[in-house]
């Protein structure tokens, strides 16, 4: 019997057969064919129908689905979907959950199920190290834990806080409202990014900030919020409201506020998840810039890019779409409505 096991062919059942009907042993036919007696028990008890007997011509037929079966419809071991989910998480730096998702949309028949990937990044392909390429890039699996409550008042002067933002925001029903926050670099630099996203559609704006003055922050946060309302080119711009944390770059919020012509909301002190769609997206963004990096170094076409980047990336909240093909959307409804309302004093 050789070193490397090897599938019986055609004629090796065939000559199994022989041997059977002759009223060899198991033990006696692996020996004249030099395979273990094993491989011919086991031949004999899976390879064929129930209650019939063995039939080589249909044990090669058995055995040739269970191979094929085995290969294509187990999800890692075909090797489309294996390089797709491997090409996934390092180069688009994707989660289990958006490759799961996108998968059957990129190649058409195929499925897989997110938690076989987390088992494989955990278990067989931990040699690959591919936990690297998750969000957190946990060397394990961890459990999470329950948040410490903590409330107090803001410190921030005319503050409206988040219980008093309207319904229609919070259920994220409606388009143009704003979360937004400071991505800071190592202690003791001063430049930082402000990161803004649309609550509905998820779309992102990025900008890097020299300072965290209250001044130089909400100047740029009023650069980057400009250009999205001339997209709707109507008399009310779709840039409806911001939602912050109490932060002390934000205590000129009434300049914006003023300057936009929007509402600004706080969330409650040491409450951070009540803004939680723009903190996971900078928990997105340390994946391309990793904690203690001097923020800096990065041009302002870098950071485009990486705003561009996030933006075409889909999301399981929207249905696998991306961030800017729903904020299009809203755009292109939001314009079409008030032309209605503009031209015939209605809107349906």
């Amino acid at each position: 019997m050789g070193a490397i096991y090897k599938q019986l062919t055609l004629e090796e059942r065939e000559k199994i057969y022989t041997l059977k009907e002759q009223g060899l042993s198991f033990r006696s036919i692996g020996q004249i064919m030099g395979r273990s007696h094993r491989t011919v028990a086991r031949e004999f008890r899976r390879n064929r129908y129930v209650g019939q007997e063995y039939i080589p011509c249909k044990a090669q037929e058995i055995s040739m689905k269970r191979s094929a079966k085995q290969r294509t419809k187990a999800p890692l071991k075909n090797p489309e979907v294996f390089l797709y989910v491997r090409r996934s998480l390092r180069e688009e730096g994707w989660s289990p959950e958006l490759i799961a998702g996108r998968l059957p949309i990129d190649i058409n028949g195929q499925t897989i199920v997110h938690e076989t990937i987390y088992q494989y990044i955990y278990g067989k392909g931990k040699r690959y190290h591919l936990q690297e390429y998750l969000t957190r890039s946990h060397k394990k699996r961890r459990i999470k834990t329950g948040r410490l409550v903590h409330k107090s008042q803001s410190r921030i002067p005319n503050a409206i806080m988040i219980d008093k933002r309207p319904t229609k925001t919070n259920n994220r029903s409606q388009a143009g409202h704003f979360e937004t926050d400071l991505m800071e670099g190592p202690c003791g630099t001063r430049t930082a990014l402000s990161v803004s996203i649309e609550r509905k559609s998820r779309y992102s704006v990025i900008a890097k900030v020299g300072n965290k003055k209250s001044k130089t922050v909400q100047k740029v946060l009023q650069n980057t919020l400009k250009p999205l309302q001339s997209l709707s080119k109507s008399v009310k711009p779709i840039v409806r409201s911001v939602t912050s944390d109490n932060g002390l770059e934000n205590t000129r919020h009434t300049e914006t506020s003023d300057e936009l012509k929007i509402n600004w909301y706080f969330c409650n002190p040491y409450h951070s998840w009540e803004k939680g769609s723009v903190e996971n997206r900078i928990g997105v963004i340390r994946r391309f810039i990793p904690k203690g990096t001097p923020l800096h170094i990065y041009k302002d076409k870098e950071i485009q890019n990486l705003e561009n980047k996030l933006n075409s990336r889909p999301m399981k909240c929207l249905n696998f779409q991306t961030p800017e093909e729903v904020f299009m959307k809203e755009v292109n409804r939001y314009k079409f409505k008030h032309y209605q309302k503009s031209k015939w004093g209605t809107s349906k």
